[in-house]
């Protein structure tokens, strides 16, 4: 997900200290501070802080871009002139560490976060706590959209008990929402949310029964297991028309249950997920409606991501490897 960062760049204390009590209390994700604030700045609250004189990078010639790309850590890249080549490149070419770009208004956050399509990994701005607040919601409340695809179910099988994991969010889901799990890194079924009312149970919006605690659950460009997610780690949360918006785990509640093997087939490509066997149980269909397991049958369509990549430790990478 996207990055918001305060750009302090001034040394008054006071006009630092007011725009970073705003920051903390909007949910900014960093601030760069002179260093002489920095001991100041960690007692207003918990939030990430960068030395301005070390992070900030102004970028003005191709020496520049290339110490950019280098850089392993979080860069906070200012442009001399404002150009969309420069960022262009060092997008491009950066393998470790996050691209950070200082803006200075709405058309150049919109430009910054979407250049070369997947764009920097945040912006770094400054004003009053109205201007903050407007780039807060440009940045987190823009919907990142991915392409679903509808997927054919080719076999049901009940299995016998296994661990299932329970994803409680700190977020409400509605109808249509839910997460991407899979056995397979790159096929993942479109899980709902316990958004729907149930004659067994009340609705549990916040909550996603995701299967197996051998699956995936996809995060960002990355992989997870579902067995080792925590309170507090983040998580997306996908729509059927494949808009994402992100959350944090609250509670994950592990527990033994009977199972079902659910496979689907995409263009001659089969994947499977492995899901507990129960009528609240659902996957999507293309039109945003819940299918419980108990009523899925072989010939139902559900919605499906497939990736490109092998993974390592949740990373993508160029290799073989077969998945099954």
């Amino acid at each position: 997900m996207k990055e918001i960062w305060l750009l302090a760049e001034t040394e008054s204390w006071e006009v630092a200290k007011e725009m970073l009590k705003d920051a903390i209390e909007i949910g900014f994700d960093g601030a760069v501070v002179s260093e002489k604030f920095l001991d100041k700045a960690k007692k207003l609250g918990r939030i990430k802080l960068l030395p301005l004189e070390k992070a900030l990078m102004k970028i003005s010639s191709a020496d520049d871009q290339l110490k950019a790309v280098e850089s392993g850590d979080v860069v906070i890249l200012k442009f001399e002139d404002w150009k969309v080549i420069p960022l262009e490149n060092i997008v491009a070419m950066k393998k470790g560490g996050k691209v950070i770009a200082a803006v200075d208004n709405t058309d150049d956050a919109k430009l910054a976060l979407t250049t070369l399509e997947k764009g920097a990994d945040g912006i770094a701005v400054r004003g009053d706590r109205e201007e903050l607040m407007s780039y807060y919601r440009l940045v987190k409340e823009q919907k990142e959209s991915i392409e679903l695809l509808r997927g054919k179910i080719v076999e049901i099988k009940p299995l016998g008990v296994g661990e299932r994991v329970c994803i409680d969010t700190v977020t409400l889901m509605t109808p249509g929402e839910g997460m991407l799990v899979g056995n397979r890194s790159a096929f993942m079924f479109l899980v709902a949310s316990e958004s729907e009312e149930s004659e067994y149970v009340a609705s549990r919006p916040f909550r996603v029964n995701a299967g197996s605690v051998n699956a995936y659950l996809k995060v960002g460009n990355k992989t997870k297991y579902l067995a080792e997610l925590k309170a507090g780690d983040g998580v997306e949360i996908v729509r059927y028309d494949g808009k994402v918006r992100e959350s944090y785990v609250g509670r994950v509640k592990i527990e033994r249950r009977p199972l079902i093997l659910v496979k689907a087939s995409v263009n001659g490509e089969v994947g499977s997920i492995i899901l507990q066997n129960a009528e609240t149980i659902k996957l999507i269909a293309p039109d945003g409606k819940h299918i419980s397991v108990s009523e899925l049958k072989e010939g139902d369509e559900v919605l499906i991501w497939i990736g490109e990549k092998a993974r390592h430790f949740g990373v993508e990478v160029d290799e073989f490897i077969v998945e099954r």
